[in-house]
Parts: structure tokens; sequence; C-alpha cells
């Protein structure tokens, strides 16, 4: 479905690798103008020239969303748009309560949450100008269900996700649609090896014996999916997981 005129322009935070990458894609090739943020610009001017060449349209703007005036000044460029997608995100550590860095803690909230609340503040009326708006909150199954060792990632996640929750409890009547995508499982280059801060070997292992863990297009195909539903079509929570996974703690593994 082509999206409407007014609606052509998504936004899309995170964009330089994984599930933001891959939705710039899909989200172009759907017929929309996407502006790709994130903090590396060389990798997401890379990737805006890729899209560029494939004969779509998009748009590079270097960005941290846990800087409000740059937020600010972000969104003073556009008069309307019609999508936006919080996707910036991430995890740090893997340890227990008793011994997890506030460090960590601190910036996956930032990241996470205070990430998704400055652009959406800062583009909602953007979006309601359009007439026909979408936010996308990009959470995870962490925050539907808590697991030993994620407490940091696991309070972040269900601090995106209530924040998704109760917009659309606040906006309702307005031309904006709130969209929750909890992805599971997903094997992306950079998500576990973040986490682990570089330890390829920890990596590995989050992954270690199951056959198909989800990919980052597998989740940008829900994403887009969501997004191009007619107007009046809300889709509010969408959980997806490989069906090798059957909770946060239950994964299938051929080992």
């Amino acid at each position: 479905m082509t999206p409407a005129a007014a609606s052509r322009i998504a936004v899309i935070t995170g964009a330089s690798s994984g599930i933001g990458a891959a939705t710039a894609r899909q989200l172009a090739a759907a017929g929309y103008r996407v502006v790709l943020t994130a903090r590396r610009k060389d990798r997401i001017e890379a990737l805006a020239e890729e899209i560029t060449q494939a004969g779509h349209s998009a748009t590079a703007y270097a960005l941290d969303v846990t800087d409000r005036a740059a937020v600010d000044e972000f969104a003073s460029a556009f008069r309307s748009i019609g999508v936006l997608i919080n996707n910036a995100g991430g995890a740090l550590g893997a340890d227990p309560v008793a011994t997890g860095d506030p460090a960590d803690w601190r910036q996956m909230y930032e990241t996470n949450v205070i990430g998704t609340l400055n652009l959406t503040q800062a583009l909602l009326p953007k979006l309601e100008a359009s007439g026909d708006g979408t936010v996308v909150v990009i959470s995870s199954t962490a925050g539907h269900a808590t697991y030993e060792g994620g407490a940091g990632y696991v309070a972040a996640k269900h601090g995106a996700h209530v924040l998704a929750e109760t917009l659309r409890l606040e906006i309702v009547g307005r031309p904006v649609r709130v969209i929750e995508i909890a992805p599971g499982m997903v094997k992306t280059d950079e998500f576990a090896l973040t986490r682990f801060d570089g330890d390829k070997q920890k990596a590995e292992k989050v992954y270690e014996g199951v056959a198909a863990p989800l990919t980052a297009d597998d989740v940008a195909d829900t994403i887009t999916w969501t997004v191009t539903r007619p107007s009046h079509v809300n889709i509010d929570l969408l959980i997806v997981r490989p069906r090798a996974q059957a909770s946060n703690t239950k994964v299938h593994r051929e080992l």
C-alpha cells in the first residue's frame, strides 16, 4: 500500500545498523521518504546512498537521541512527517542486580526511554499535522517479562512499553497511531556484541544452538506491515519471536 502524500516522510532512529537499517530499506521500498538518524554519520550516509541508488528517497542526519537540544533542532526542519520509528536503544551488560553497573543502567534508560521521549515529544506535533501519523516504539520481549541478569535492560524496555501504552491513551481521538513492536531473540551484527563489550565468545553464546533466530529483516518486515495498514487500523502491540523461543527464558537449542 503506497502511503498518502501527506504521510510519506518516515524518521528512523538508530538507523546505522541492525533493525533500524533494515527498516529504512523496507520502508523506502514501500514508498516512504526515509530520514535516517544515528550517531554514526558515515554509516547512515552510506545507507542513504545505497537506498538512493536503488531508486528510493533517503536522507541521513547525524543525531544523538539523548541530546534534547539537537533533537529539537532536527525536528524544526519538518513541517509535518508521517512516521516516527523509535528504534534507537540497546543493552549493556548482563550482571545481576547486586553487582550491576549503575552507569550502564543509566545509559540504557537514557537511550531506550529518554531518547524515545525526546523524539516523540519533538515530532508529535509534526505527526499530527500530517493528518495521518504513526509512532512506532521498538521495545522488546524484555519489556514484558523479566529474566536473570537482565534487570537493567528489562527495566528500560518496560519503560519504553509503558511510554507507548500511556501515549496511546493520552492522544486517542487525534490522527496519530501508537504501535509497539516487541522482538524476542534477534541475531544482528552488533546487539549482543555491544551488550558484552565486544566479547565475541559471549555474544555468540547467546545464539548457540538456536537454528533460526530472528533477523533484522524479519523485524523490519513486521514494522513495515504495521505501518502500512489502513489508517484506521492500529496494531497496539506485536510480539515477535523465533519459533525456537517460547519465552525469554525457554529456548530450544540443538546442542
